[in-house]
């Protein structure tokens, strides 16, 4: 959202606070749905078995009650930002829980239908910025930046979830979970694991191509995605859980030390 209000002169704290409270609902509901439908497979699971309606502290009803509830409040609270954000938040919530959660269990596509969702956030934050959208107001957009913002979002998203997947094959497999690309721990999954980091960095150098990112940002994404790729190549050469874990890890970093790098760089146009 910051990054669009390069667009705007003020920041609207109101509208801050309701896209904050909206995604967190949102997204607390397409979880909640995901509880909902696994429940049964999260017991088997070390990880999950101790979640509320696994554990038996909630009923699916009560589950499925909160879920809407969250649903309807998080997306009425996006809506109130522009329509825009609203529809894109019912979208992310059926295409997580409807759509991403069968498929874990069917094909590793079910990474791919995931990354969707997942990306939403900053596109959902960057036309929240505009607040309510009028039939004048969309040439004040640039779809450029929104593309962009969805897109490295997007692409992180494949490393991170299958060095998370490597991690936790073991646990994955008995629910039948099928998160890896060829389903198990091999040469071929570590080397899309790496492909997917190398493709990462010209993504990442977009901002800065398209002028709205700054040379800082170009260098701070040029260097994490070199470490990123470096560890992914190291999982590629041995295939060692260890340099999963690494992977998984320099996820977890990458993400917000990009995205809060392009705020402190952007440029205005």
């Amino acid at each position: 959202m910051q990054v669009g209000r390069g667009h705007i002169p003020t920041i609207d704290w109101g509208n801050w606070l309701i896209l904050i409270a909206g995604g967190f609902l949102v997204t607390a509901a397409a979880n909640c749905f995901n509880e909902i439908i696994e429940k049964d497979l999260d017991k088997l699971m070390s990880r999950t078995k101790d979640r509320p309606m696994p554990a038996g502290r909630m009923t699916t009803g009560q589950g499925l009650i909160l879920g809407v509830f969250m649903s309807f409040l998080g997306t009425w609270l996006l809506g109130k930002l522009n329509l825009e954000t609203g529809l894109l938040s019912v979208f992310s919530i059926l295409l997580y829980a409807f759509a991403y959660t069968p498929l874990k269990r069917k094909s590793p596509i079910a990474v791919f239908v995931g990354a969707i969702p997942g990306a939403l956030p900053p596109l959902i934050g960057y036309l929240a910025a505009f607040g309510s959208l009028k039939a004048e107001m969309f040439h004040e957009i640039d779809y450029h930046i929104a593309g962009i913002l969805f897109l490295i979002q997007f692409v992180w998203q494949f490393p991170h979830f299958w060095s998370i997947a490597w991690v936790l094959d073991d646990d994955y497999k008995k629910a039948g979970f099928r998160l890896l690309p060829t389903k198990k721990r091999d040469k071929t999954s570590a080397l899309l694991t790496f492909l997917s980091t190398l493709i990462l960095i010209p993504v990442s150098l977009l901002p800065t191509i398209y002028g709205f990112g700054g040379y800082y940002i170009a260098g701070l994404s040029l260097v994490a995605g070199l470490i990123f790729s470096w560890l992914a190549f190291k999982l590629l050469m041995n295939r060692e859980l260890s340099d999963a874990k690494k992977v998984m890890f320099c996820s977890f970093f990458y993400i917000p030390a990009v995205q809060l790098g392009l705020l402190l760089n952007f440029i205005a146009k």
